[in-house]
């Protein structure tokens, strides 16, 4: 692996250009890491007194460390496709510090133990993980779960992810709950009773290929119906993962017109893919949200470049080889994403769009550590943790699946050419990963 751990008391990041929303940084600065924290910034050369050590920055972006809302570290349970180990590895060589790892293992993370539990230090995490626990039971879509106990066990957030939740009833209590305490709800935005048996975005592709399609509506109205339940509690918070439609961010940006506490979050696969890109029935175009129109994906972009997303998220799911080198109806959904998610950004995003450097570290940082509240990241403010992404927006290189950190190799970007790549990731201070 090309991790290089190393821990010191304090480490001197000189000569690079530091980019921090959060704190309206965009400028060259050096910063000073002492004790797991920032302890300064400053003009070049102005930081005086001794360092344990230094790293050249010459070059290179600075940006407080990228949070990845959504990961599936497929454990407990598992961990023949990923493990917490082999997937926090993939995310520090992708320029992560920080994932929330979502419950949908086995057995499912609803109680505050399963919490508790992946947040023990013997898994071998190299970056931090905040669990994500099930909104329901099992995520049967019932009995709800004890919120208070899973926040006060670290978790950040609830959701049933893959398994939305479609009783008006119970959507309902798991927003007020959540709101009594300040919770944030997730939610895969799915009217599943309209997508059963369907395997890929309903449009001229799936005709072609004679495969049912999910309808764009499905999406949206789940959104439209959140929305209209959410707005009955004071303080409640809904969050739409993976957000793929035009119709649904309609609904997103009405929403946050009217005040409401509502974020989105979009993959890098659904602004840099459609749905024709499945070509013949490739397995690894295979994910849900399944890949989208081109006009859909154009409002993405749109919605990137002018705020209405806050961040961008993986939606990291890995599967064995085989669960996918199988019919596409039968084939699982969901790619890997955590090592190719800044190139795909600054790629497509950056150098094709033209969207700025400093609202793409936004999105990788100070938007995610808002949705789910993470005090103390996605910044570089004096006194923060000292987690850092030190990434090359000019470095070309090619993705090579096989020689990806996670377990599982199920990518749609294997032997791409990219732009823009995670240099050192620093977490509490210490370098957890440095590039060749």
């Amino acid at each position: 692996m090309n991790q290089n751990q190393r821990s010191s008391s304090s480490l001197l990041i000189r000569g690079g250009h530091v980019i921090d929303p959060a704190s309206r940084i965009d400028a060259p600065m050096d910063v000073l890491l002492r004790d797991g924290r920032v302890a300064e910034l400053a003009p070049p050369n102005k930081i005086r007194g001794s360092t344990a050590e230094n790293f050249d920055a010459r070059g290179l972006i600075v940006a407080p460390g990228f949070i990845d809302l959504h990961v599936h570290l497929r454990e407990p349970g598992q961990g023949y496709k990923e493990t917490i180990a082999t997937g926090t590895a993939a995310a520090a060589a992708g320029g992560f510090t920080s994932v929330c790892a979502m419950p949908n293992t086995q057995p499912v993370v609803d109680s505050p133990e399963w919490v508790t539990w992946m947040q023990q230090p013997q898994h071998g995490a190299v970056v931090n993980v905040f669990p994500i626990g099930a909104a329901t039971k099992a995520s049967k879509g019932a009995a709800l779960t004890d919120f208070r106990a899973l926040q006060r066990a670290g978790a950040v957030a609830v959701t049933d992810d893959g398994k939305p939740i479609l009783n008006d009833g119970i959507m309902r209590e798991t927003l007020r709950l959540a709101a009594e305490i300040s919770f944030p709800v997730i939610q895969h935005a799915e009217d599943t009773r309209e997508t059963e048996g369907c395997s890929m975005n309903e449009g001229p592709t799936s005709f072609r290929l004679g495969l049912r399609g999910m309808k764009a509506s499905a999406e949206a109205s789940i959104v439209e119906r959140d929305m209209l339940l959410a707005q009955q509690f004071t303080g409640a918070r809904l969050h739409v993962a993976h957000l793929s439609t035009a119709d649904a961010l309609k609904a997103v940006r009405r929403g946050k017109r009217g005040k409401m506490r509502i974020t989105c979050e979009v993959t890098p696969h659904h602004f840099a893919l459609t749905d024709v890109d499945i070509g013949e029935y490739d397995t690894n175009c295979k994910m849900n949200p399944p890949l989208r129109s081109a006009s859909d994906r154009e409002a993405l972009l749109v919605a990137l470049a002018d705020g209405t997303v806050d961040a961008i998220a993986t939606d990291h799911a890995p599967h064995a080889m085989h669960e996918k080198c199988i019919e596409f109806e039968r084939a699982a959904f969901g790619i890997t994403g955590l090592e190719t998610a800044l190139g795909l950004a600054v790629t497509r995003l950056h150098r094709e769009q033209g969207i700025p450097l400093a609202r793409i570290v936004e999105l990788f940082t100070a938007g995610p550590a808002r949705v789910v509240d993470l005090r103390g990241r996605g910044t570089l403010a004096r006194g923060s943790f000292a987690d850092l992404t030190i990434f090359d927006p000019k470095k070309r290189w090619t993705f090579s699946a096989a020689k990806s950190h996670s377990k599982s190799r199920n990518t749609p970007f294997d032997g791409w050419q990219l732009t823009g790549k995670a240099v050192a990731t620093i977490v509490g201070g210490r370098i957890v990963y440095r590039a060749d």
